[in-house]
């Protein structure tokens, strides 16, 4: 198997209910990362160092910043005569049902999945972050005989309303899930990457359309489990899901850490974006930068400490800029001080303001507001 048996699908706002502050005004996969990415980044960069050819990117609301960032899918090596990036808009005609649930987009997808040649479906959503392997994810696959392969990850669980905790037994087949168990902290939790035939996903989707099911976790995957062969994949490294703002804040602060970063970026399988043109970025004289991540075109005249800044962010003199995440162009005055504090783009915080959160409760700023 290689990449060009493979087709991919990316939803793009399946989980945007979890970061309202930040999907407020984008979709999910756009939401800013590290300093210079998109979390759709992850996982179009897997497919397509993988050498997979043909991604569909399901949009739901809110998609122009998405539709934006990805363009002709240059940077992914995806801007194709022939194949490529798929940016696919709702749909929104009888007989879709929920186009928010996975069914329901998939329902909307028939079109493109019976246009694709390629043997193999990989399907992911953009609320995980992770560097993800698509070939051993094959090989494993195959080395199974399996009908359906989840990946997974290990540890405490995400604090989302359909989390799928999965048993496994020794050979790794799932032989029990469970959908946001009550009684459970921590296990081996689906972090929605999904590997099968296409030929396979069709029946799936076909036969709950004829019963009316909507919810492809309980209605297909639970209700088949039996019946089909289910394994479950590991992923190994840096593995983590966004769940919350919190979640969102905690997993960008993470990665101030050189060994997770190094687990993250690696150059057998580089993470790809869009690239904007700038200007190195300006230290000023006096300025004092420790643990933390600067991306190009910024401006330090003052104070940063274990932060995370996009490009073009400006800390002005006399500023300090302490555990927080500064999106693109925002501008701190002279003499302000941020601290566990989120600001969208184009942020401005006036010159002398304070504004303060913890590490367990950041403050979040919106978009282009001016304090």
């Amino acid at each position: 198997m290689t990449g060009k048996d493979i087709a991919g699908i990316i939803y793009s706002s399946n989980y945007d209910s979890c970061l309202t502050e930040s999907t407020a005004v984008r979709t999910m996969g756009s939401v800013p990362f590290g300093g210079r990415y998109r979390l759709v980044d992850f996982m179009l960069s897997g497919m397509v160092n993988c050498g997979i050819s043909k991604v569909g990117v399901a949009l739901g609301n809110n998609y122009r910043s998405l539709m934006d960032h990805i363009g002709t899918g240059r940077p992914w090596d995806l801007s194709r005569k022939r194949d490529g990036i798929y940016l696919l808009p709702p749909y929104n005609f009888s007989g879709v049902g929920d186009y928010g649930s996975k069914m329901g987009v998939l329902k909307g997808l028939l079109d493109f999945l019976n246009h694709t040649q390629e043997e193999y479906i990989l399907m992911t959503d953009c609320n995980a972050v992770c560097n993800l392997d698509v070939e051993k994810l094959g090989a494993f696959h195959e080395a199974k005989g399996a009908d359906i392969t989840l990946a997974y990850a290990e540890g405490a669980l995400p604090q989302l309303s359909d989390v799928t905790v999965l048993t496994l037994d020794g050979d790794s087949r799932v032989t029990d899930m469970e959908i946001a168990p009550k009684n459970a902290d921590a296990g081996a939790y689906a972090v929605n990457i999904m590997f099968m035939k296409k030929s396979l996903l069709l029946r799936l989707i076909f036969d709950a359309s004829a019963h009316g099911q909507e919810d492809f976790e309980r209605d297909v995957l639970m209700k088949n489990l039996q019946k089909l062969g289910i394994y479950g994949y590991k992923i190994p490294g840096f593995c983590r899901v966004i769940d919350s703002l919190q979640g969102y804040y905690d997993i960008n602060m993470e990665l101030l850490d050189k060994d997770n970063r190094d687990a993250l970026f690696t150059d057998e399988r580089p993470v790809f974006t869009r690239v904007r043109d700038d200007m190195p970025t300006v230290y000023g004289i006096g300025s004092d930068v420790k643990n933390s991540l600067i991306a190009d075109g910024c401006i330090i005249d003052g104070v940063v400490v274990n932060s995370v800044l996009f490009r073009g962010v400006h800390v002005a003199k006399g500023a300090v800029v302490e555990n927080s995440i500064l999106m693109q162009e925002t501008f701190i005055g002279e003499d302000a001080a941020v601290n566990c504090v989120i600001t969208d783009k184009d942020v401005v915080i006036r010159p002398k303001k304070t504004i303060s959160g913890a590490e367990n409760y950041p403050v979040y700023i919106g978009k282009g507001k001016v304090i």
